[in-house]
């Protein structure tokens, strides 16, 4: 490690050398040659799409986090859109969830036509706060949506408590949290319904595409006539019992993962552990080397939890500082260190301003910790010296601006 002499140095974004002469990338995915290999056999059957690859993923994928189903989408969007028609939410109803996730987690209730209820988080987590959805129930709310921030599992005793005493479904959005851990259990087999995403920066992918698994037979039946327009069987039933008829029974879409994404996820499950294993060092890293730095807040991990880590988000403390959050990210992006931001909250975007009023200020911990959140490279192909990067180039832009 290079000494923290470094913070002295000129800043990139004031005309100094940055810390690394290409950009490191706040997320990508890491394919090998066995996942390349696995592709293009699938391309070189008869079955590219609603083939026997979709049923070994899902199958293969319900055995690893312990659910009875888990049922294939073509984006984590879709997975959540599914699960919410699954739960049966109409209009007239609300869904309480948290204001500090990416928007398509509120935007799947309002695809039912049914409201999105915000409430705000945990100052620790920045996980849905338990005592804060309690208040917001009334007698409209049929859903809780509890989102695992960064890969940090959800207070999940709390939410299916709540659950079960006002006769509610949890569907809890994963996205984030592939592979975490919550009470040793891992995420995927406690709620009604868990949605996972794997996207490219997930700790698994098919390139797009979700699953949305549950131990209910019924939830699992609609969602599997959802993702295929409603209809009651599929292309390879029909061929295998060697007839043609079909019936629509619901108004459903297309949002099938192909068998080629399936293959591709088959491959990578194999490899999650070891991708888990290394975001967990990598997260280990950065919080040993950043725990002296006041001037920064680390990602809290509470008692019984096994972090995904699909996240590192650091939080600045401008109180300490002589700038605020976007001259700091804008010194680490000089430095060629692809940092982001996750999330705006979703009440702040003008779609929901305009269409239900919110002006900033109703959800004071979601909106105090968005101003001071950055995110850090965080993707299992990140190697040693790629850490050691976002570490020198923190240290350096902080070092540069303490009050």
């Amino acid at each position: 490690m290079r000494e923290a002499a470094l913070s002295h140095e000129i800043l990139a974004a004031d005309g100094g050398v940055p810390v690394r002469s290409t950009l490191l990338p706040y997320g990508r995915q890491t394919i090998d040659e066995d996942d390349v290999r696995s592709v293009i056999d699938v391309l070189r059957c008869d079955w590219l799409t609603t083939g026997p690859k979709v049923v070994e993923f899902e199958e293969a994928f319900a055995a690893y986090v312990g659910a009875k189903f888990a049922l294939s989408f073509s984006s984590g969007t879709a997975a959540l859109h599914g699960a919410a028609f699954a739960t049966g939410l109409k209009p007239g109803d609300e869904a309480i969830t948290s204001p500090l996730t990416f928007a398509a987690t509120a935007n799947c209730i309002l695809y039912q036509g049914s409201t999105p209820v915000f409430a705000d988080v945990c100052a620790d987590t920045l996980n849905l706060n338990p005592q804060e959805v309690a208040e917001r129930i009334t007698p409209h709310t049929r859903a809780l949506l509890p989102v695992d921030y960064a890969g940090h599992p959800a207070d999940m005793d709390a939410m299916l408590a709540l659950a079960e005493r006002h006769g509610l479904v949890v569907i809890e959005d994963a996205c984030h949290a592939l592979g975490a851990e919550y009470q040793r259990r891992r995420v995927g087999s406690g709620a009604h319904m868990t949605v996972f995403s794997f996207h490219p920066v997930k700790q698994l992918t098919t390139g797009e595409g979700g699953m949305v698994t549950t131990d209910r037979a019924d939830y699992a039946e609609a969602l599997r006539r959802f993702r295929n327009h409603g209809i009651s069987s599929d292309a390879r039933q029909r061929q295998a019992e060697g007839q043609w008829y079909y019936e629509m029974t619901l108004l459903g879409f297309n949002y099938r993962l192909s068998d080629v994404a399936c293959a591709l996820g088959l491959s990578q499950l194999k490899k999650l552990e070891g991708n888990l294993a290394r975001r967990r060092e990598i997260a280990a890293h950065y919080s040993s080397a950043f725990k002296e730095l006041a001037e920064i807040t680390l990602p809290t991990v509470r008692d019984a939890v096994r972090p995904a880590w699909h996240l590192y988000p650091i939080r600045v403390r401008p109180e300490k500082l002589k700038v605020g959050r976007g001259e700091i990210f804008r010194a680490l992006r000089a430095e060629k260190i692809g940092v982001n931001v996750h999330y705006i909250p979703v009440h702040l975007h003008p779609y929901y301003r305009d269409r239900f009023g919110y002006r900033g200020g109703e959800f004071p911990a979601a909106e105090s910790a968005y101003e001071q959140l950055i995110s850090l490279p965080m993707f299992h192909g990140m190697t040693d010296a790629d850490a050691e990067d976002v570490i020198d180039a923190v240290r350096k832009v902080i070092g540069h601006y303490l009050c």
